[in-house]
């Protein structure tokens, strides 16, 4: 808990820095943030990257989208089919820039593919941080949509096809 949260504080003071509001409060608070994290881990859905004792990054992986985010008419996805849906990605500043971020997405969706048949790879991004919608593109995710409530922080939804096979780079 204590790695994932010196993560999230870590990027939130960078992405100040730049200008984004990303994670600068918990949402919607510290306790319900928390819970999701606690969840998380409990039921094995986080992964945690150490080099050595040292966190350097994280992902959250689900089988089944939020519907309170993924709702009916404002996506454009077929959540039909099996995807995986990543949640609280992050790599430590000191690690950026190496391909991390871009490794652990290929991992988990190896794992999402070879464990239940993951077609997708589907998430849902900070709606203002437009860098972070440029990152994913270049990635190859495509928009597929926006949470209609205007309230949540984490709006563009983005989804890209697993490509069975899709080389895993090695971090620099």
């Amino acid at each position: 808990m204590d790695a994932i949260l010196g993560l999230i504080e870590e990027a939130s003071r960078w992405l100040k820095t730049k200008g984004k509001d990303q994670w600068a409060e918990p949402w919607p608070n510290r306790v319900e943030r928390d819970a999701r994290i606690r969840n998380g881990l409990v039921n094995r859905k986080t992964v945690i990257v150490r080099h050595g004792d040292t966190a350097v990054a994280t992902v959250t992986m689900a089988k089944w989208h939020n519907p309170k985010v993924w709702v009916r008419g404002s996506y454009t996805a077929d959540l039909a089919e099996p995807a995986v849906y990543l949640h609280r990605l992050i790599t430590a500043r000191k690690y950026a820039g190496h391909g991390l971020g871009e490794s652990l997405i290929n991992w988990a969706e190896k794992y999402a593919y070879a464990r239940y048949g993951a077609q997708r790879t589907r998430i849902d991004v900070w709606t203002k941080n437009t860098d972070l919608h440029r990152y994913y593109r270049n990635l190859g995710f495509k928009p597929c949509g926006r949470c209609p409530d205007p309230h949540y922080p984490s709006g563009a939804l983005f989804e890209r096809p697993i490509v069975p096979g899709r080389s895993m780079p090695l971090p620099k």
